[in-house]
């Protein structure tokens, strides 16, 4: 998850810098929507995978 929400911020970056201000737009968004998926699953599985011995 993590890794495509890098790949889509790699993406708005290179079509701002070209110019591509629409197509920037939509992949930060993707990207921003993917990072809090990631963050909100990551919390969820350090407060639950806890393994109590």
């Amino acid at each position: 998850m993590l890794y495509y929400a890098i790949v889509f911020l790699i993406i708005a970056l290179v079509a701002g810098v070209l110019g591509f201000f629409g197509i920037a737009g939509a992949a930060a968004s993707i990207a921003k929507v993917l990072f809090f998926i990631f963050l909100v699953l990551f919390v969820a599985s350090l407060i639950f995978g806890r393994r109590r011995p």
